[in-house]
């Protein structure tokens, strides 16, 4: 119980030190500090920096892929797909610092595509994935392949929110918000089994 709880504390210590600063921020020293124990005690849980480090960015994908796992209220899975690119936006602004190290670096997620990703090694795909053969299922996306069309959407997403985090874009957050739906529902709209409108609900939300 002891051991946990200061694994816990180390972790704690370590993501609120990265989340404020970055991976500049974090060093054993600062992390004892803020953890109120001995430098070299996290070593017995940690056995350096990078395994630290990659830990935080596991952690990040696990929530994210929880977060994505809890099923949109709504029939409609293009709506569904709309909404679960809204919960992996909110997840990046919130957690920008996470955002970067825990879904794009190879050593937190080591699950490639198509291989890996097609073996259902990958929660942040899976439900994403399911959604879309859902919708080609009912008729609503055209027959393709949902691994690539969901690889297609993921990038998409990851890199509109990769620019605006580069400060490529002039809005501010909402507008960005509001571009980066639109944006996704002209994707959705090409993968439509049938004509559609960009006109929706969701171009509307706050």
């Amino acid at each position: 119980m002891h051991t946990s709880s200061t694994a816990d504390r180390i972790l704690g210590a370590a993501r609120a030190l990265f989340e404020d600063g970055g991976e500049a921020a974090v060093s054993m020293r600062r992390i004892a500090a803020r953890a109120g124990i001995a430098p070299m005690t996290i070593y017995r849980h940690f056995p350096n920096r990078a395994a630290l480090l990659q830990r935080l960015g596991e952690d990040g994908t696990r929530e994210l892929t929880d977060r994505l796992s809890t099923p949109p209220d709504t029939p409609d899975p293009i709506e569904r797909l709309l909404e679960l690119q809204e919960v992996y936006l909110d997840y990046a602004l919130k957690h920008p610092q996470l955002f970067e190290p825990g879904l794009l670096r190879s050593g937190s997620d080591p699950n490639r595509f198509p291989d890996d990703v097609k073996a259902r090694r990958s929660g942040l795909f899976n439900v994403m994935a399911d959604t879309i053969a859902d919708g080609m299922e009912q008729g609503r996306l055209a027959d393709d392949d949902p691994w690539e069309v969901a690889m297609t959407l993921w990038a998409h997403a990851i890199g509109l929110i990769t620019l605006y985090r580069a400060e490529r874009f002039t809005y501010d957050e909402a507008g960005f918000r509001g571009f980066y739906r639109t944006s996704l529902r002209r994707m959705l709209c090409g993968l439509e089994a049938e004509p559609c409108t960009l006109d929706s609900p969701m171009e509307h939300a706050g």
